[in-house]
């Protein structure tokens, strides 16, 4: 049964004022007005209450429709922007009010700049975005989200609001607020309806003002799953089987941004239950989840990636990851913890799987200690895919139809978004993996131990029947998910 929405149109004005007022709106929510009758969603006997003194405010009887609390929060949420208003952003002699933690409950009182940030949060989440930045131009302000691994420009506002609403974000976030000359970190934990969200802040001093990046993450482990991932069967299976190897290191390889970390942690959540001793090192700690031990590097007391890894191997562990290998140093622990009986789960920034071994003998790693170790490199991307609401079928252009012939793929039809409301006129919604599996077998092993270099490396796997990046970008494509451009972008090197 489909959850109830808000008769928008009928909702008097003077009913969403009234109950804007109120700090905590979590239990009750207008719903419709017909006929000088209002009607409201409630959860709890407070929330009638409230739906009551509303109704009485706006001189109209009441009734009530009892729902579960999950349900009206999950309305809330989706219609949270009906209860937006615009940001009077002229006035004066307000202060900058305590945290809120539960974004949903912004009242009229607020400052406005309480209520920009506030709003800010809210409409990234809504659309998906991943970070949003806030910085200083020579004539304004503007603050820009990432959706879908593009940023994109959402409000441009008075320059002169920069320090103030800088200002509220570092209240949020518990950091020095006095301090501007310098970068700082901290974490803001949102409830946004039913969703929890970590929001990690960075600030940084620059020639025009402070510039603020928060990256949003929903602490939801629903997305963190294989299958959702992009992976295909057999790539799961063959992972889920890896990740119950007594011992060896798993390594995800791919740039900044590529869904490594989503990656480790799903494969983590696999086979995370109470048998297992899970621990973590990472810079910084990105998904905080319940029953694993996760450390969060930092230098100015010696916790560094190498260090962790050593003084882990005294607190029993059965899987250890390390949120990436940046040196000789972390290399050589991460591996020595592998072949002492760990199974080891990592990161590595190469360009491809098979380009991660050459990396790691560059960091004068023994070959011999690799083919011994490693146990299967993941190499992947994240490509755009097509809004299912605007989707189209289309013809390809010759120049990019010669791309894929020449490396023995045949396209001549495609799908692709043609932009609308619910994709943003982008013509994409959401994003999805691309994905390679180097598997290390005997005939690998000994490439390895001559030190071959990336492309024998290749040559070799592809020929064992390895599927690369560019083969799965194919497959999706044909399967209508994504388009040639964004395969061509994400893996042509």
């Amino acid at each position: 049964m489909n959850n109830p929405a808000p008769d928008l149109d009928s909702l008097p004005r003077e009913v969403l004022d009234i109950y804007m007022k109120f700090p905590d709106r979590s239990d009750f929510l207008p719903l419709q007005a017909d006929n000088g009758r209002l009607t409201f969603l409630v959860s709890s006997e407070d929330g009638i209450r409230k739906a009551s003194f509303v109704a009485l405010c706006c001189k109209s009887p009441g009734s009530f429709r009892f729902v579960p609390q999950k349900t009206l929060l999950e309305i809330a949420e989706k219609f949270s922007f009906v209860f937006e208003e615009d940001v009077d952003l002229n006035s004066e002699g307000e202060s900058i009010s305590s945290d809120e933690y539960d974004i949903l409950s912004g009242v009229h009182d607020d400052a406005p700049v309480v209520k920009l940030v506030n709003q800010s949060i809210m409409s990234a989440i809504r659309l998906g975005a991943s970070d949003i930045h806030i910085e200083g131009r020579e004539a304004n302000l503007i603050i820009r989200f990432r959706v879908d691994g593009r940023l994109k420009t959402v409000k441009t506002i008075d320059k002169g609001l920069l320090e103030p609403l800088i200002a509220r974000i570092k209240v949020m976030a518990d950091m020095d607020v006095a301090e501007t000359r310098r970068p700082q970190d901290g974490r803001i934990n949102i409830q946004f309806g039913t969703k929890m969200i970590d929001i990690r802040v960075s600030t940084i001093p620059t020639a025009k003002g402070e510039k603020a990046v928060l990256r949003l993450l929903s602490r939801s482990e629903t997305a963190l799953k294989l299958e959702l991932l992009g992976l295909d069967e057999s790539q799961v299976k063959l992972l889920q089987r890896l990740l119950k190897s007594p011992n060896g290191i798993i390594m995800v390889t791919g740039p900044t941004g590529s869904g490594k970390t989503s990656t480790l942690y799903a494969s983590i959540l696999e086979i995370q239950n109470d048998t297992v001793n899970i621990v973590t090192i990472e810079d910084p700690v990105e998904y905080r989840i319940d029953g694993i031990a996760q450390v969060q590097v930092n230098p100015a007391t010696g916790v560094t990636f190498a260090r962790a890894i050593r003084t882990f191997l005294r607190q029993d562990p059965d899987v250890i990851l390390v949120g990436e290998i940046r040196d000789e140093e972390t290399a050589e622990a991460a591996i020595q913890a592998s072949l002492t009986g760990h199974l080891v789960l990592t990161t590595l920034h190469t360009s491809d799987a098979p380009t991660a071994v050459a990396r790691l003998v560059e960091m004068n790693i023994e070959p011999f200690l690799l083919s011994s170790s490693l146990l299967l490199v993941i190499g992947q991307r994240l490509v755009r895919k097509i809004c299912t609401e605007c989707k189209e079928e289309a013809t390809l252009e010759d120049e990019i139809r010669d791309i894929f012939l020449k490396k023995g793929f045949e396209i001549n039809r495609y799908f692709r978004g043609k932009g609308c409301e619910k994709c943003f006129g982008t013509g994409y919604k959401g994003r999805i993996g691309l994905f390679e599996f180097l598997v290390l077998d005997d005939e690998i092993r000994k490439l390895i131990m001559r030190k071959a270099s990336s492309t024998e490396i290749k040559t070799l796997a592809v020929k064992q029947g390895m599927k690369t990046m560019f083969a799965n970008g194919v497959e999706l494509i044909q399967e209508g998910i994504t388009t040639p451009e964004e395969v061509i972008t994400a893996t042509t090197q």
